[in-house]
């Protein structure tokens, strides 16, 4: 009988054995690549030993349905033959998709500080825009893994076929051998896939031991990563999950407290952050040109401390109301899209621009503009249904969509849509026409040239010259996003210049900003200095300033609005720039970490961990670690938990969808105005 156990559970554990160390091979080569972001070797051996933990969990559950199924199968000889050569089959499979995801890690890591996690997967479902990426500026990466994939693949079906190799112990499995066989089998891979005695299965956050996010990245392996992230799309809505729990009330009492608003503001308890806002300006209602600008981070910009890749906007910072420490709220276009165009503080699960509940009904400026009799528009260069973007808006409050099939004969098309200068002449005919139409207008115009892999029409732009020192600092792929970044600096300062000689020009405000950095790297555990991003609005009706206030981008639309003379019931919690004693804080998600910053101290959220503090020196753009302030964690932790509150709650709703009599107990309150509270 143990002859015959053995030969029963002999396959899986075999198998086991090659994926562990396939496993362990990857992550030991992807520690001695990034070696210097450990600080000692001590890290090295703990990250070596937790990252084993999550390969034996791995293999469970990878594992553990075959095992279960297998003794019984090999019972009957009639059917062991066909099992045998679909073990064969699923084996190779589960080899060949262990090794995709960790061959390609590298590349990943290098554009995104991580693992593949979430983002690898939605990216899937957009094939078209990838595939063109992909082709046109990762063919080299991909030829390499996919010949690194091929090339073992004769090799390991050999192996495989020896590990299932052996005659039968006995023409017919007895019962007994078999149970006992699938007992073992499935005690021992519930274990693995376990990986604790702990009341709840192992997962990243008991193996994280670094401030360092890719060091607790390279902890997890590739595929294991990628499942966990898939697995967190259905706990959207639960940041309390990860963070720790607080009172709903008090979570209300907190965000409504730090607007800076009147308590007396907030007048229906069904729609907490639901508040009345007055206008600074109170002339005839403005227009507004919203410019966003893909993966353009302050470390460009050298009137913002950057490099000296963009002449046009450190002419325009110094000509408009020009914001020095203006921070993203995430790494993503659609996290930049959220601030911006709703006001809405970023949560752990994806931005609200791809989520169900969102679709219909959540405030955006759009759909307080249209309600006040603006047509509204979005103008992109490239496919608009691109992160669902196209979906959302048309279904809150945008009534015109213009992208890459109405851009008229545009003279440069690259991966991502039409170039930068293709859309900003596009863009010019539209405000135009929305000018002669005598309507109020909103247009919001996205970049995407800046966007990988960089490609853009030749002859427009001379690369800058580089000290033998700096082109030690970048490769070829690097040297190509400042290329593309002096293009889309180019073209927006052609925009800009052009613009001022049109009609509509005199009455419309326009704001530039950064959607978001461009990569987004550093051994903290969030890097403040990469969310560190440009932004400025031009004809404000203000001196020209460069504020030095700390901003978030969700406090953008609150003081557009008022600079528009936009009197307004919403539910945003930005502050309005235009009161002097506002602002000072910022928040940014940072993959599963939260920080929020006030002044130069930020707290840390981690999930199932307690909240760390640092003060961050812009000086060195590290964050130095300092003793808790438990008030500016729970701060924090009430934004991150208003977030996924507000959604699963629908608090976060349009003006279309306020009732009438709650608008006339509004009308009837008595409020605050901002036009005493002005910034000078």
């Amino acid at each position: 009988m143990l002859t015959t156990i053995f030969y029963l559970i002999r396959p899986f554990l075999l198998f086991s054995l090659v994926l562990i160390s396939t496993l362990f091979i990857s992550r030991l080569g992807l520690s001695l690549w990034q070696f210097d972001r450990f600080e000692s070797v001590d890290d090295l051996i703990t990250l070596l030993f937790n990252g084993t933990r999550i390969d034996l969990s791995a293999v469970g559950y990878l594992l553990i349905i075959p095992a279960l199924v297998h003794p019984w199968m090999m019972r009957a000889e009639k059917y062991s033959g066909r099992w045998i050569k679909t073990l064969k089959c699923l084996f190779f499979a589960i080899f060949i998709s262990v090794l995709f995801f960790e061959l390609a890690t590298p590349a990943f890591i290098n554009e995104y500080g991580f693992r593949p996690n979430r983002l690898f997967i939605e990216y899937l479902a957009y094939p078209d825009e990838v595939m063109k990426m992909l082709f046109n500026g990762h063919l080299l990466t991909l030829v390499i893994v996919f010949t690194l994939l091929i090339l073992p693949c004769k090799v390991f079906w050999s192996l495989i076929c020896k590990i299932l190799a052996g005659k039968h112990p006995t023409p017919q499995f007895h019962i007994g051998s078999s149970a006992l066989s699938f007992g073992i089998l499935g005690l021992l891979l519930f274990s693995f896939a376990r990986g604790t005695v702990d009341h709840r299965p192992i997962n990243p956050s008991l193996v994280y031991f670094s401030t360092d996010p890719l060091i607790n990245s390279l902890t997890l392996n590739s595929i294991y990563s990628v499942a966990h992230a898939y697995k967190q799309f259905g706990d959207e809505k639960n940041a309390a999950k990860m963070y720790g729990q607080m009172n709903k009330n008090k979570v209300i009492e907190i965000i409504q407290r730090e607007t800076n608003l009147d308590p007396q503001s907030f007048i229906n308890s069904d729609l907490p952050s639901l508040t009345k806002r007055l206008p600074i300006y109170q002339g005839k209602p403005k227009n507004l040109v919203i410019i966003l600008e893909e993966s353009l981070g302050a470390q460009f910009v050298s009137s913002l401390g950057g490099l000296p890749l963009t002449p046009e906007i450190d002419k325009l910072n110094n000509d408009s109301w020009a914001f020095k420490n203006l921070y993203a709220t995430g790494t993503r276009s659609v996290r930049g899209i959220e601030a911006v165009i709703t006001g809405f503080t970023p949560t752990p699960a994806r931005a609200v621009v791809k989520l169900g509940k969102s679709q219909h009904n959540f405030f955006t400026i759009a759909g307080l503009l249209k309600a006040n009799n603006y047509t509204t528009q979005f103008v992109y260069g490239g496919e608009s249904h691109f992160d669902n973007m196209k979906s959302f808006f048309l279904g809150n409050g945008f009534t015109d969509i213009v992208d890459f099939n109405d851009i008229e004969n545009p003279d440069f098309v690259a991966s991502w849509g039409a170039s930068d200068e293709d859309l900003f002449n596009q863009a010019d005919k539209e405000l135009n026409e929305l000018h002669h139409e005598g309507k109020p207008f909103f247009s919001f115009i996205f970049t995407s040239s800046n966007h990988d892999p960089f490609e853009i029409p030749a002859g427009k732009v001379t690369p800058i010259k580089y000290t033998e020192d700096q082109l030690e600092l970048y490769d070829s792929k690097e040297l190509a996003r400042h290329k593309a970044i002096q293009y889309a600096d180019f073209a927006l300062g052609k925009f800009i210049s052009k613009a001022k000689t049109q009609a509509y020009w005199q009455d419309t405000i326009f704001l530039i900003v950064a959607d978001h950095d461009a990569r987004t790297s550093g051994s903290d555990l969030v890097p403040i200095n990469s969310f560190h991003i440009p932004g400025f609005i031009l004809n404000s009706g203000k001196e020209n300033v460069l504020d030095e206030r700390v901003v978030s981008q969700i406090d953008l639309a609150p003081t557009l609005l008022s600079l528009m003379g936009i009197e307004n019931i919403s539910p945003m919690l930005g502050h309005d720039l235009n009161d002097k004693n506002s602002a000072g804080r910022a928040m940014m998600q940072y993959a599963d970490n939260f920080a929020y910053m006030q002044g130069n101290n930020v707290a840390i959220l981690r999930p199932n961990k307690e909240a760390l503090e640092f003060e961050y020196t812009q000086l060195t753009n590290k964050l130095l670690s300092k003793e808790l302030d438990p008030e500016l964690a729970r701060t924090a932790l009430a934004h991150v938990l208003w977030g996924c509150l507000a959604y699963d709650n629908q608090w976060y709703r349009s003006n279309q969808t306020i009732p009438f009599d709650l608008e006339a107990r509004i009308q009837s309150q008595t409020v605050s105005s901002m036009s005493s509270a002005s910034f000078d």
